[in-house]
């Protein structure tokens, strides 16, 4: 199948297609015409990845999960490998977290702050 009919199948447009193939988490064919020649386990493939980005998980964090499939697994998430991924998506979004807990904090001191000036709202 060609690319357009892959990204319809998966649920995801033809760019993010041809990133997933940017970062080798795709590859196929070419057909005489130039086309990618896609298959079915190229649209579970794009299905996975695209659901793993949809968590906060970056599509290069994916390797592993494809992997997995790849090999012949039934999931993504069934090899030691994809646990570590997920390990590790996890620290990020902490991180990720608790910067914005920070800066919230940040904001809301300086809000308050602001709403005891008597003269920040005049013009």
């Amino acid at each position: 199948m060609r690319i357009g009919e892959l990204a319809e199948r998966a649920g995801v447009s033809t760019k993010a297609v041809r990133y997933y193939e940017s970062l080798g988490l795709l590859s196929a064919p070419r057909l005489e015409n130039g086309y990618r020649d896609f298959d079915d386990r190229d649209v579970s493939l794009v299905r996975e990845i695209n659901g793993l980005v949809a968590l906060g998980v970056r599509a290069e964090q994916a390797r592993p999960f494809v992997e997995c499939l790849v090999a012949g697994n039934e999931r993504g998430h069934d090899c030691p490998e994809s646990l570590e991924a997920y390990r590790a998506a996890l620290a990020e979004l902490d991180s990720s977290i608790e910067e914005l807990t920070r800066r919230r904090a940040a904001l809301a001191e300086l809000l308050e702050r602001a709403s005891g000036c008597s003269t920040c709202g005049a013009a």
